[in-house]
């Protein structure tokens, strides 16, 4: 006999009440998993969340500087064009006193007037990038501002997470052992379904108890024949509406009882 067909052998040997004991402890003790979690409630998310938002301050901060550099390099350069042309009107000016007629000294001057324009224009240009740079140091400022105020409510949040995390993280690691052990209990199908139901319940409940006559996950009247069928054991059965695994009072105690 190969081990395929052993497994299946061995999975028929299982009864369904023992399945539905499985499946019910498997529950508790995800529950008791989620109690957990929720404790640490939305921390690691806001965490997440102010580390994205500082990481974007810094590429903000990091895009000012690079603004600012470039604009400090262009009131550079204007500065020295405006050298250049005080120098060429110095060179003009000299060049009038020898000219030969009045069509160079005019030609001269019009070369005059126009690195004198050039010079307005320049100190115009560097006027306005001067203004743009005090506003840039102001971005930056403010930005600062807030990435320091960012920084100090990550690390609040990072020491309040570390803390809830030491005082769970025992408990959890050893839930988390027992689920894994449990599951191994547990044929893939029915794990399977249990996995996708415990995915789509809101409260993240997958096995629940009959509970006044009414399933324990969506609160909706169960059929008599239905509950019969549920105390008998012999198969397992889903609410027909939230589609949840349904078990009686005695397998939650059975399993109950085990635990404690």
């Amino acid at each position: 006999m190969t081990k395929q067909n052993t497994n299946k052998v061995e999975e028929k040997e299982v009864s369904v009440e023992e399945k539905l004991k499985a499946l019910y402890h498997l529950q508790q003790i995800d529950t008791q998993i989620d109690k957990i979690k929720i404790i640490r409630g939305e921390l690691p998310l806001e965490v997440e969340d102010l580390e994205d938002e500082i990481a974007g301050l810094e590429t903000r901060i990091s895009n000012f500087r690079e603004e600012k550099a470039k604009f400090e390099q262009f009131v550079t350069d204007k500065l020295n064009a405006i050298k250049e042309s005080k120098a060429l009107i110095k060179r003009y000016e000299e060049q009038q006193l020898n000219v030969r007629n009045n069509r160079e000294y005019d030609s001269l001057t019009k070369e005059v007037e126009f690195q004198n324009l050039e010079i307005q224009l320049s100190e115009k240009k560097i006027k306005e990038a001067n203004f743009r740079l005090e506003s840039i140091d102001s971005d930056i400022n403010e930005a600062n501002e807030r990435l320091e105020m960012r920084q100090q409510d990550l690390d609040a949040k990072k020491a309040e997470l570390t803390n809830i995390v030491a005082e769970t993280e025992k408990d959890e690691k050893e839930l988390e052992s027992k689920s894994r052990e449990n599951e191994s209990l547990i044929e893939t199908r029915l794990l399977t379904a249990y996995k996708r139901i415990r995915k789509n319940a809101r409260n993240g409940l997958a096995v629940v108890q009959i509970e006044r006559d009414a399933c324990g996950g969506c609160f909706n009247k169960i059929p008599p024949q239905h509950q019969l069928d549920i105390k008998l054991h012999k198969k397992i059965i889903v609410c027909e509406y939230c589609g949840r695994i349904l078990v009686d009072q005695q397998i939650a105690d059975s399993v109950n009882e085990a635990e404690n």
